[in-house]
């Protein structure tokens, strides 16, 4: 499997890179400005579909490692097919949507498997998203869920877990309840990492900061617009990458 799990605070920085109205030039370009900060690069829809597979092989070439962000919810044969291009694609990790089902993701995790032997490549880390940061309890009953999104968050991860998946996206406010249930070993990448300041078009609601994420178990966390938006985005990473420490320090003391 693919070593991104790392005591290095900087390891456990991803960028989300959901840049694209720029051209692929803007992307490559925080990407050489940020690979020496950050751990991961996230290459979500909004990149992934502007720029496509060139991305990503781009941003390789500079040393750097992809989270391929696409969330893959279909039919299990589909989404196997997709696993194993991503596996292809040659990204460090990779997810699916929880939602798609047990079966779905058991289908995602064998075709991973069979297709890094086969190309004898390292086997990304495939985890699982939960319940979006942008949804809050009143959102996810209007979705007909009978669970607000601790509980929901939590059966997710437990299924992605029964599934043999590595982990899961979730949100700081979940971390505790998913740790508890899926042991320590599960891997929590967190989006939603937000410090008291407001974030321009913020459309995030189950938040925390970054110390607190990790001291609270987070394994990996996401930032995009509070970096990206900061006037000197270098200087924000390095600070987060601090607070990241802290918190791990917390965590082991606790």
């Amino acid at each position: 499997m693919t070593n991104i799990r790392s005591d290095l605070p900087r390891e456990r920085l991803i960028f989300a890179l959901d840049v694209g109205a720029g051209g692929l030039a803007e992307a490559l370009a925080w990407v050489d400005r940020l690979k020496g900060c950050v751990g991961l690069f996230k290459v979500g829809k909004e990149a992934f579909t502007i720029h496509g597979p060139d991305l990503v092989a781009r941003i390789r070439e500079r040393g750097a490692r992809v989270f391929l962000d696409l969330k893959y919810h279909d039919i299990p044969n589909t989404v196997a097919r997709a696993a194993a291009g991503a596996v292809g694609l040659g990204v460090a990790m990779f997810n699916v949507h929880a939602a798609g089902g047990r079966r779905m993701m058991a289908a995602a995790a064998q075709a991973a498997r069979e297709e890094a032997a086969r190309l004898n490549k390292p086997l990304p880390l495939l985890i699982a998203v939960t319940v979006l940061t942008s949804l809050d309890n009143d959102d996810l009953w209007e979705l007909g869920f009978r669970r607000g999104a601790l509980e929901a968050a939590r059966n997710f991860a437990s299924l992605a877990r029964e599934a043999g998946l590595a982990g899961v996206v979730a949100s700081p406010r979940e971390i505790g309840a998913i740790r508890s249930a899926c042991g320590e070993d599960f891997v929590i990448v967190t989006p939603g990492i937000r410090d008291a300041g407001p974030v321009a078009t913020d459309d995030q609601k189950r938040t925390l900061t970054p110390e607190g994420a990790i001291a609270a178990g987070a394994d990996y966390l996401v930032v995009g617009r509070p970096i990206r938006m900061a006037p000197d985005p270098e200087a924000e990473a390095e600070r987060i990458v601090a607070a990241i420490a802290r918190g791990l320090k917390a965590r082991a003391g606790s």
